[in-house]
């Protein structure tokens, strides 16, 4: 909450969160957001309508006062599961608001916005680093003509929810508040680099999304002390100049693409 600046924010703005709940409501949004109630986390009992608390309400708060306080995102599919990882983890309706707001207000700004600019932005950031640390690898996805968004998205989506272990996760995402969405990147790359023979064994399009689909589970992965080390190691020098500039011409490349 305090690296985040989410408890700052919290502070200065006593009761903003209640007043958003209570304010009109936008039923387009609402109905948007109850569709996706029961496909969040159906496997956690917390979630599911027989619990008591049921976090479905707690779940939905969140997200519709999210979209009513940042009209231009509102609410898009993804958010979901980030608001309701957030509710598990601090057990408070308004400090996940905060934290949601952290996220994707700043730190990922334009991920979860109707044209996901930012997220497919990002998702080209990591092709061109790929290109820079593990060639081999590039090289294998241009051949096939497999593009980066059919393999990632949902690691840049859901930032490592259902993907990675609990514990890695929420490792992960203390990174990601502290030190933004470079951890993003030092992630994927970790998990290329570390699996890439093993990838660069895949000989056709399907195989390589199989491939994407393996390495995320394993030893290497649950092990999250050791894992975590390997993110500020393995990819090497990472800097905020380098995936700036990268961005700015990946959203170029983005943009004209329409």
């Amino acid at each position: 909450m305090i690296v985040s600046g989410a408890q700052t924010n919290m502070e200065q703005n006593p009761g903003y969160y209640h007043r958003l709940l209570e304010g009109e409501k936008n039923a387009k949004l609402l109905e948007a957001i109850k569709t996706d109630m029961n496909r969040t986390f159906p496997d956690n009992v917390k979630f599911r309508k027989t619990a008591d608390p049921c976090l479905q309400h707690a779940l939905y708060n969140v997200l519709v006062a999210y979209g009513h306080h940042n009209k231009a995102v509102g609410y898009c599919q993804g958010m979901n599961f980030i608001a309701g990882y957030l509710i598990l983890i601090t057990k408070n309706e308004e400090e996940s608001f905060w934290l949601l707001d952290a996220l994707i207000g700043r730190i990922l700004p334009d991920y979860y916005s109707p044209a996901m600019l930012g997220l497919k932005t990002d998702q080209e950031v990591l092709g061109e680093l790929v290109k820079m640390k593990v060639p081999a690898v590039a090289e294998l996805m241009e051949r096939h003509g497999v593009m980066w968004t059919l393999v990632v998205s949902r690691w840049f989506i859901c930032l490592f929810i259902d993907i990675l272990p609990v514990e890695t996760v929420l490792r992960i995402w203390d990174c990601l508040f502290y030190e933004g969405s470079k951890i993003i990147f030092r992630v994927a790359l970790t998990l290329i680099k570390q699996n890439q023979a093993f990838i660069l064994e895949a000989t056709n399009f399907p195989d390589i999304c199989d491939k994407f689909k393996q390495i995320t589970k394993g030893t290497f992965v649950t092990e999250c002390h050791s894992f975590m080390q390997k993110i500020f190691t393995d990819p090497g020098s990472l800097s905020m100049a380098t995936i700036n500039k990268l961005r700015e011409t990946c959203r170029e490349k983005v943009l004209s693409q329409g």
